[in-house]
């Protein structure tokens, strides 16, 4: 091995694996957290080993590339098996059980979002879930065996499981229990079962449960059904407030293929296109392929319906997957969709052994509207909306003839609906830290796992969204200035006395082995009941604010 021109090759993987950490999100701390994953393990450092590939399944979990995480897994789950060397003592430290078998939930669900990882690996992977002396983790199995099943077309075996899923106790290995009735909707309406699908998502539509994708994913997955059971209006009511956070929300992609197909087949061809030509740019980010297959696919169908109504009808697409910006009809882009969608269903179906991907994406192609459009309410946010088609105050909020704009007082309609959005809650978004920044007049890079870096002054700050669901606000500041290590006594008592005096930002010393020490700081905010834009903002400033006097501090330093 050549030694680093940092002079690491005389550290252990555990010093490497802090500064791995350190590192921003990108495949540069992918790759060196990798490096500290193989190193660890040749030198029989099993607890760095186990920390440095759970790190890596964390970076592929925010990146988007999901399918990237399979391997992390098994490698953890092999060390934390493996027996260890006689004298070795305990089992290395690394992930707890409850986070391993997580783990292995993130494995087998990879599977279903591309062809890259073979069933049989993922099958193995489930088999270690299944441990006879636990009765709390069937919720996990069943869920996993009914949603393979589901994937390869074996509808009997999936009916089987999914009864099992739905009579198992709470596990929460499992995933978040609020959105765990919305993927059992959405396996019941893909087999027709709308009465099924929209009891249960029926309890997550009051708007009280502690999830941030909630409402709006029940909404979504409410939507289909509520359109073949004739309640057109109210999946049009929902499709609008659901919307308005998909449209922007980084998990939101995985719900538009059902927009999409909702506006194809309730009628509503031109909101259609129009949300279409919007998101098609988002295919240039990392997302699992089912998703892609499935937005490609209920993009070629509002595409080939608007041709049959008019076959010369062109939009402005925009620029996206090396393509450029350009006037095209709707047939042609319908065109390019369909090629995307058929050949990712035919790489699961290569993969599956079966073609049920290729017929599924089929028969979307070949549905048509049943019953004639009904008007879509007004897009935009409203104070008590309800979101089961009855009205707040005996107004009929999809069907009343007085213009929006007139529904709000005081000649303030713009205003008051730029200050209700700035209020109301949704899930944490990187667009959200950038908006703050513009509007602040700040200057910044962003990379393309969603990290965003900045300086002020003499401080460098990083924002990004961490924890498994991406609702933890993430604040990182470096101070510019450094100091020997043989300050290091002197260092500690800074941070120390700066954590004893001030809040924030919690203040730490590190050293990456080249002769100095960095003295960082971080601000940890968990939003996993949502935030409103306001708060970001009021969280960013705090944040920058902190970061600077923090940086200057150090500065001031003897």
């Amino acid at each position: 091995m050549s030694t680093p021109a940092d002079g690491r090759a005389d550290r252990g993987p555990a010093d490497l694996l802090a500064d791995a950490r350190d590192r921003p999100d990108g495949e540069a701390r992918i790759a060196e957290l990798e490096r500290v994953a193989a190193l660890a393990e040749a030198t029989g450092d099993a607890g760095s080993a186990m920390d440095a590939w759970a790190e890596l399944v964390e970076a592929h979990l925010r990146g988007g590339q999901r399918w990237r995480l399979f391997e992390p897994v098994r490698r953890c789950l092999d060390t934390a098996r493996r027996p260890q060397r006689p004298g070795g003592g305990r089992r290395p430290v690394g992930p707890d059980d409850e986070t391993l078998r997580r783990y292995q939930r993130y494995a087998v669900e990879a599977l279903l979002g591309t062809s890259r990882i073979g069933l049989d690996q993922a099958r193995t992977v489930l088999d270690g879930l299944d441990d006879p002396a636990r009765h709390d983790g069937e919720a996990l199995v069943a869920q996993l065996r009914c949603r393979i099943a589901d994937h390869v077309g074996d509808e009997p075996t999936a009916r089987h499981w999914l009864r099992r899923w739905q009579t198992a106790g709470p596990d929460p290995a499992a995933g978040c229990p609020d959105c765990l009735p919305v993927r059992q909707a959405e396996l019941l309406a893909g087999w027709g079962d709308w009465a099924e699908a929209l009891a249960a998502v029926e309890p997550l539509l009051d708007g009280t449960v502690g999830c941030t994708a909630q409402p709006e994913a029940a909404l979504a997955g409410a939507l289909l059904p509520w359109l073949r059971a004739g309640a057109a209006q109210r999946a049009a009511q929902a499709h609008v407030r659901a919307y308005r956070r998909h449209r922007v929300a980084p998990d939101g992609f995985d719900h538009l293929a059902t927009h999409l197909r909702f506006c194809a087949l309730g009628g509503h061809l031109d909101r259609g296109l129009e949300i279409l030509v919007e998101q098609v740019p988002r295919l240039d980010q990392p997302h699992d392929d089912l998703a892609v297959m499935e937005f490609a696919a209920a993009g070629a169908l509002v595409c080939a319906l608007a041709a049959e109504q008019r076959g010369d009808r062109t939009v402005r697409r925009p620029a996206y997957h090396g393509r450029p910006a350009a006037t095209v009809t709707v047939a042609a882009l319908g065109a390019e969709l369909l090629a995307v969608a058929t050949e990712l269903a035919g790489s699961f179906d290569a993969r599956n052994g079966t073609g049920h991907q290729s017929g599924r994406m089929a028969a979307w192609l070949a549905e048509r509207p049943s019953a004639p459009p009904v008007p879509l309410p007004a897009d935009e946010p409203i104070d008590d909306e309800p979101i089961d088609g009855e009205p707040v105050d005996g107004g009929d909020l999809a069907g009343d003839d007085e213009p929006a704009g007139e529904r709000w007082s005081d000649g303030g309609t713009a205003g008051e609906r730029r200050s209700m959005a700035e209020e109301e809650l949704g899930a944490l978004s990187v667009a959200m830290i950038t908006t703050v920044l513009d509007r602040r007049g700040d200057r910044y890079a962003l990379d393309s796992a969603g990290t965003v870096l900045g300086r002020w002054g003499d401080a460098v700050i990083q924002f990004r969204r961490a924890g498994e669901r991406g609702d933890v606000l993430h604040a990182r500041v470096v101070a510019d200035r450094r100091l020997p290590t043989a300050r290091r006594a002197e260092a500690y008592a800074f941070c120390n006395g700066w954590n004893r005096d001030r809040l924030l930002p919690k203040a730490y010393v590190h050293d990456p082995g080249d002769g100095e020490l960095v003295l960082a700081g971080e601000v940890v905010t968990d939003l996993a009941y949502g935030v409103a834009p306001a708060q970001v903002t009021v969280l960013v400033d705090a944040a920058v604010r902190t970061g600077v006097a923090y940086a200057e501090a150090v500065a001031a330093l003897p």
